[in-house]
């Protein structure tokens, strides 16, 4: 059975969730037909890597990147470090031959994706991007009615991903609320709106935009003040090219929220909602069905979709146990290491990370500059 060795490259909290998804996929997956290797694991502070290998298996523990960039044993790349060094590990990885898999964002800024797009030209390297909100069984079966015309033509749409972890100001800073690590509420959770957005409606075709920052200044991790220069929420409208309209918001100040990712898309035919906090569930609206003086057939049907995967995925713990938000991680990483097997292309590739941070740029762009701003 064919092995795939798998290097990680930043084990914080997204290292630690890739971890379990490699981990547990021979659990969800029966009767896979490739085995996954964690064959090394990286991290600037070696004591954590130390600990990853004694307690979860890693054949070795580094705190240099190049020790997994070359290691010949190693078919597969995973990067989940701080946003800005994406650019220099996806490049590396890529120039070594593995096949790649990276958290969001894809890079820093839109310009550096243009390197990696370039080079992928001439070692088109299996690529995709964690964007795992793609992969709960309800926004799959979001995808299937839209498809299917069963809301009929799109007539607007609001989504938007709340947390409150930012609600206190003496709460010590993390490097997501850095600017220069490329932190920022619309990179951290607006991209997985405004790709779950594309991904289901189309591209954009223009956006207004405008950012807040709740306090000036926070303390950071050694309670020192420093200014904030990191957006806390971000609220956009958004035109598609299909001629469809609708609003996107992404806050870490939204008090009375957890991990709320909602979505609401309205159809002449009907209309689809969903949320995370919900996950087992998608809603659907059929405004085909007949009224009448008490209702009639009207009304919102809550489709239990739970764990509801296609085969080989669902068998395990089975189709109608709760869902979590880690499982949809794990179905993203089950879709990247299958297309590697199979040799095909995987998706969401980097060519679609390269658009959510184009779509934010120009987000950026038209909040700088208090105005709209076309898309090509």
């Amino acid at each position: 059975m064919k092995e795939l060795r798998v290097g990680i490259i930043g084990f914080g909290f997204m290292g630690k969730t890739y971890t379990y998804g490699y981990k547990t996929i021979p659990l969800y997956y029966g009767k896979l037909p490739f085995k996954i290797k964690l064959a090394g694991v990286c991290d600037s502070v070696l004591e954590t890597t130390e600990y990853a290998k004694e307690s979860l298996g890693f054949d070795f523990a580094t705190d240099n990147s190049d020790d997994i960039f070359n290691c010949p044993d190693i078919d597969i790349i995973d990067v989940c470090t701080p946003n800005i060094y994406h650019k220099d590990a996806v490049l590396k990885a890529i120039k070594a031959g593995k096949h790649v898999y990276c958290d969001k964002p894809l890079t820093a800024n839109f310009e550096e994706t243009k390197e990696i797009t370039d080079l992928l030209k001439t070692t088109p390297v299996i690529n995709q991007m964690a964007l795992q909100c793609r992969f709960f069984p309800a926004t799959l079966r979001a995808k299937e009615l839209i498809e299917q015309g069963k809301i009929g033509k799109v007539t607007s749409f609001r989504a938007c991903y709340l947390h409150a972890g930012s609600v206190d100001p003496n709460k010590k800073i993390g490097w997501k609320q850095d600017k220069k690590f490329g932190g920022g509420v619309l990179v951290d959770l607006g991209s997985h709106v405004i790709d779950l957005m594309h991904h289901l409606l189309g591209e954009y075709a223009s956006v207004l935009a405008h950012t807040g920052i709740l306090y000036k200044q926070r303390p950071d991790k050694n309670g020192n003040p420093v200014n904030i220069e990191a957006e806390d929420l971000v609220f956009m409208i958004a035109k598609m090219k299909s001629g469809v309209s609708g609003t996107i918001e992404a806050s870490k100040i939204a008090t009375g929220t957890n991990d709320e990712l909602r979505f609401e898309i309205h159809g002449d035919k009907g209309a689809i909602r969903f949320n995370l906090m919900e996950p087992n569930w998608l809603e659907f609206y059929d405004n085909t069905l007949p009224d009448a003086e008490l209702g009639g057939d009207k009304g919102f049907t809550k489709i239990e979709c739970v764990q509801r995967f296609a085969k080989p995925g669902g068998d395990f713990p089975g189709p109608k146990f709760s869902l979590g938000w880690i499982r949809a991680h794990v179905h993203c990483q089950y879709n990247f290491l299958s297309r590697v097997y199979e040799g095909k292309p995987a998706s969401p590739s980097f060519r679609d990370g390269a658009y959510v941070q184009y779509v934010m740029e120009k987000a950026y762009e038209s909040d700088r500059k208090k105005c709209w701003v076309d898309l090509v």
